[in-house]
C-alpha cells in the first residue's frame, strides 16, 4: 500500500473512496474558485501544456477520470477536438457542475459524464485512444488497480496523461511550499469550501504521493513504456505520459 492510499479525509475507519466521495460532494459548490485561487492561476497554464502533448496523436475517443468539474474534459475538447469523451468521477456533485458547465459552451455533443470506478471500469478492453487524469490519481483508493484498469480500456499505442500536484524538492521553494501547502491553503480552504477536513487531506496525499522516477516505475510495473515526466513550475506539478 502507498502511503497516499492510508490518508482519508475524515477518519480512518472506512473506504477511502466512500470519503473521498463525500468530500467531493460537499466542496463542489466551491471547488473551481479554490482550485485556481490556490494555484494562483498556474494550472490553467499546466492544463494546457498537458493536453497539448497529445496533440500528435489525434485521439479521438478520450476518457477523463476523476474529472470533478469537468475543467480538463472541456480544455480536451477545444485544444483536442475529439469525436467524444466521457468525463468519470465518483462524485455527483462535481459532475452535477461540470453538466452546466459543458451546457454552456454547447459541447454536449462531444462530453458526457458518467458515474465511474477508477479501480473497477464499466468500460470493455481496448476502448480509449487516451485515458486523462487530472488531479486526482492521488485519491484512487488502490493505485496499481486504478492504473490496471486504465491499461485495459485504452486501445494498443493508446496513451495516459496523468497531471498531479507535487512537492519541490529544493530550496528555497521546498520550504516556502510546505509552509504554504500546511498553513495557507488549509486556512483558505476552510474559509471558502467550510469543509474543515478537506483541505487539510489535500496537501497531506499530495505530499506523500509518489513523484518523478518513482512514479514513473509504478507506471511501468502497471505495463506502460515509453513514460517520461515532466515537472512544471518549481515541481509543484508534474506530468506523466505513458503508452500501452
Amino acid at each position: 500500500m502507498y502511503e497516499q492510499e492510508k490518508i482519508k479525509p475524515y477518519t480512518e475507519n472506512g473506504h477511502k473512496r466512500e470519503q473521498v466521495e463525500r468530500m467531493f460532494n460537499n466542496i463542489a459548490h466551491s471547488y473551481d474558485l479554490l482550485n485556481h485561487s490556490l494555484s494562483w492561476g498556474i494550472d490553467r497554464r499546466w492544463r494546457r501544456i498537458a493536453i497539448d502533448s497529445l496533440a500528435p496523436f489525434r485521439p479521438q475517443q478520450i476518457l477523463d477520470i476523476a474529472t470533478g468539474t469537468g475543467d480538463f474534459a472541456i480544455l480536451s475538447a477545444h485544444r483536442l477536438h475529439p469525436q467524444s469523451i466521457i468525463g468519470a468521477d465518483i462524485s455527483d456533485g462535481m459532475m452535477s457542475i461540470g453538466q452546466q458547465k459543458v451546457k454552456k459552451q454547447g459541447l454536449e455533443h462531444v462530453i458526457r459524464f458518467k458515474r465511474e470506478d477508477c479501480c473497477a471500469l464499466t468500460f470493455a478492453d481496448n476502448t480509449f485512444d487516451a485515458v486523462t487524469v487530472a488531479y486526482g490519481v492521488r485519491n484512487f483508493e488502490n493505485l496499481d488497480q486504478g492504473l490496471q484498469e486504465i491499461r485495459r480500456v485504452l486501445k494498443p499505442g493508446g496513451h495516459l496523461l496523468i497531471v498531479e500536484l507535487s512537492s519541490p524538492n529544493h530550496f528555497p521553494m521546498k520550504q516556502l511550499f510546505s509552509v504554504y501547502a500546511k498553513v495557507v491553503m488549509p486556512t483558505l480552504g476552510r474559509m471558502i469550501s467550510k469543509d474543515h477536513s478537506a483541505y487539510v487531506y489535500l496537501p497531506a496525499t499530495m505530499a506523500a504521493f509518489p513523484q518523478g522516477e518513482v512514479m514513473q516505475t509504478i507506471l511501468k510495473k502497471a505495463g506502460f513504456s515509453q513514460v517520461h515526466f515532466r515537472r512544471f513550475t518549481f515541481g509543484i506539478s508534474t506530468m506523466y505520459l505513458a503508452t500501452k
